[in-house]
């Protein structure tokens, strides 16, 4: 755990809505009291290490033992996935709703442009960001962008992007990275990030850019975003959604029994 968490650890609101659900921290949190932490951390420049969890992750954190590590040392941990969600109430664990990476993001980047925080893009295609900045100079014309790079580099370029990125004096870090990689490199570098506030997105810069579409409202209320992706990607996507989804099933029955089964025990 880097030397910053035990401040957040400490945080009245963190503390009091800390769970734990199939070996992750998650914490209760809504997406405005998120929004607030974020906040707090870019107008103290205090460092806040933000990650989500959705179904996938929590399967591969159970094989990955570096993975599990870099979503453990983190400050906030929200849930992503709807199936998460539903999981975690399944088993007795109370969370007030889903607050997704790509919502946070967007919430955030408006947070940045009515405040006057500076965020740095790290991460995806170069016309992919190149869109992403389009898109924010059209809707949020007063936002200072402090710099970006996009997410084709060599481990060997790793220390000039972390130089870079602290040359620019952004108050938050996007990192648009695919799992693990995007939380390997926040975790190798967190207290070397001069950012405040960094969080990785991951394929949220290829939704806000137009390379992918998101499903509508009524499809993740629904709990079926992910098979719209499949649909979208079915020769890439298909096998991965099938072994996470039924990674995770099997967790998710055999952790509610064994919840169930504790509480008739009195333990």
């Amino acid at each position: 755990m880097s030397a910053h968490a035990p401040a957040w650890a400490q945080h009245s609101l963190l503390a009091s809505r800390r769970r734990e659900f199939l070996g992750a921290p998650i914490h209760a949190l809504t997406m405005a009291e998120t929004l607030a932490i974020a906040e707090e951390a870019m107008t103290l420049r205090r460092p806040l290490h933000h990650v989500v969890v959705n179904v996938a992750k929590l399967v591969t954190m159970r094989q990955n033992a570096e993975l599990r590590e870099d979503v453990a040392g983190a400050d906030v941990v929200n849930v992503d996935g709807i199936g998460v969600l539903w999981g975690a109430r399944l088993c007795g664990v109370a969370l007030p709703e889903r607050v997704a990476g790509v919502d946070i993001m967007i919430n955030l980047l408006s947070l940045c442009a009515m405040r006057g925080f500076r965020p740095y893009l790290l991460g995806a295609e170069q016309h992919v960001l190149d869109a992403v900045v389009a898109r924010l100079a059209n809707e949020h014309p007063s936002l200072s962008i402090a710099g970006t790079r996009n997410g084709y580099f060599k481990p060997e370029d790793e220390a000039g992007i972390v130089a870079a990125i602290n040359a620019s004096d952004a108050d938050c870090l996007l990192v648009a990275m695919p799992t693990p990689r995007k939380e390997r490199f926040l975790k190798r570098y967190r207290d070397e990030l001069a950012p405040s506030f960094v969080m990785g997105v991951g394929g949220s810069f290829d939704v806000y850019g137009g390379k992918v579409a998101r499903a509508p409202r009524l499809i993740q209320a629904a709990g079926l975003e992910w098979l719209f992706r499949v649909v979208q990607e079915p020769r890439r996507l298909w096998r991965r959604y099938y072994d996470a989804n039924t990674a995770y099933a099997g967790l998710l029955c055999r952790e509610f029994w064994e919840r169930r089964w504790r509480r008739n025990a009195g333990l």
